[in-house]
């Protein structure tokens, strides 16, 4: 997986929102793609003259125009508008188009049944932690796309996120997991930052100790390739504060509560396709 999969590539996104412009931030600052090699379109003027303005990338208006003039398209409209958006750029797409999709709860099924014949079409779950570059993309694997595609789809997302491939009936699941968990954990910090302005901590103090803190958990998690139970049985002595701790937080229902939320959000997004 390189940049080079997108060279002379043109791509167009459909919707030029917070997630669009992460994303074209990251092709640009890795030179994985130049700005005259990507056009956004959004029903905001003023969006698309700053994306101009701030990018040096090509607007326009018209959805059909932007994937006439396009190899590879982003879909990245909001859940309550993609129908109508499929409508309206159907009729322009065929077997020369990839179209990836990062709107939540879209499946290819949906997708494959408003666009021309022959799409190749591949379905993304992101999550907000690409907006610095820190972001986790999950990639639907058995969509109706070629392998190059697959590879262009995980150089889009390269510069700014990790990437899994999975099958598409697991995508829900991973939204649960990771589309929704940041708020899960931005939950954590502001708890454990009160917990800290509880004992007497300074509030910028306790956030930032917070939030390095699950940065840094984080990191050792990924780097280390050991399993969080280990890396916390590390920070537990016996008779320590941690253990002390850990069984308050295991009294408090904390584990099952965070099970509970991947799967509450795992069933909406289910449900939020069957809508669709």
């Amino acid at each position: 997986m390189t940049k080079d999969a997108l060279a002379g590539r043109r791509i167009g996104f459909i919707g030029a929102g917070n997630m669009a412009e992460a994303i074209i931030r990251g092709l640009l600052e890795s030179a994985a793609v130049k700005p005259g090699h990507i056009t956004a379109s959004d029903v905001m003027p003023e969006r698309l003259n700053y994306m101009q303005s701030t990018y040096g990338i090509n607007t326009l208006e018209d959805n059909a125009e932007l994937v006439g003039g396009a190899d590879i398209l982003v879909l990245a409209v909001k859940p309550q508008v993609v129908g109508s958006v499929l409508t309206h750029i159907g009729p322009s797409t065929d077997d020369t188009k990839l179209v990836i999709s990062i709107v939540a709860g879209l499946t290819v099924a949906a997708m494959a049944a408003g666009l021309g014949t022959g799409t190749r079409i591949i379905r993304t779950v992101p999550n907000t932690p690409v907006f610095v570059g820190e972001g986790m993309v999950a990639l639907a694997s058995d969509g109706p796309a070629r392998d190059e595609d697959y590879t262009a789809a995980e150089a889009l997302f390269a510069p700014v996120a990790r990437i899994v491939s999975i099958e598409e009936k697991l995508m829900d699941a991973a939204l649960g997991v990771s589309g929704s968990g940041p708020a899960y954990v931005f939950l954590m910090i502001e708890a454990l930052s009160d917990g800290g302005v509880k004992m007497g901590l300074p509030r910028h103090i306790a956030l930032e100790l917070a939030a390095q803190t699950l940065l840094g958990a984080a990191k050792m998690c990924l780097e280390s390739g050991r399993h969080p139970g280990q890396l916390k049985d590390m920070v537990t002595s016996p008779g320590g504060t941690t253990i002390a701790a850990l069984h308050k937080m295991e009294a408090g229902g904390v584990r099952s509560a965070l099970i509970d939320a991947v799967e509450a959000a795992t069933r909406r997004s289910e449900e939020l396709g069957r809508l669709g």
